[in-house]
């Protein structure tokens, strides 16, 4: 099972966290890899060319992303990431919807052995410490959610207070408050 933390973060949330992933040689990937992607340093100065939806950040120095190439669909020919192999950290950004609510975001990295995905081997140890150091800064610096489960950043949670709603992603979502 993949180690999860939803969240909620606003823009200036995520020049935060950008900011913070800065010390570590994290490389950006969109979810399918067009044939002519060049990857980029996870910094605060590259964050307006992140894809604004899925996005893979890969721990280059640990370890090469392998990918394989999509047979079928839509994507047919671009490349996919394999999640499992290959040291990367999934984040799905928060982003707002039609009626301006803030959906919530996820981020995941795979680090055990399970019969699920696969994997036979646990991660490496230098890509554990990394995630768990990223996980760490999110639980750290942003605030716990109702229900539980959910983590609000500092700015999301300001803009919460001024009358932002906050919304589960999920089908049929329900609202999300900072815990006080």
């Amino acid at each position: 099972m993949a180690n999860i933390l939803r969240f909620f973060m606003a823009p200036d949330d995520e020049v935060a966290f950008f900011r913070f992933l800065e010390r570590h040689v994290l490389e950006v990937y969109p979810r399918r890899v067009p044939q002519d992607w060049t990857p980029f340093r996870a910094t605060q100065e590259n964050l307006p060319h992140v894809p604004p939806e899925d996005v893979y950040l890969v721990a280059s120095d640990i370890g090469p992303a392998l990918v394989d190439k999509v047979k079928r669909g839509p994507d047919k020919g671009a490349w996919r990431i394999d999640e499992v192999r290959s040291p990367v950290i999934f984040l799905e950004r928060s982003r707002f919807n039609e009626e301006g609510e803030l959906l919530n975001g996820q981020m995941w990295a795979e680090l055990e052995v399970t019969a699920q995905t696969g994997r036979r081997d646990a991660a490496p140890d230098r890509f554990r410490r990394l995630y768990l150091e990223v996980e760490e800064y999110v639980k750290k610096t942003f605030r716990k959610g109702e229900p539980k489960g959910f983590l609000v950043g500092p700015k999301a949670a300001r803009l919460f207070k001024e009358g932002l709603v906050l919304r589960d992603s999920a089908f049929r979502g329900g609202t999300v408050a900072p815990y006080k």
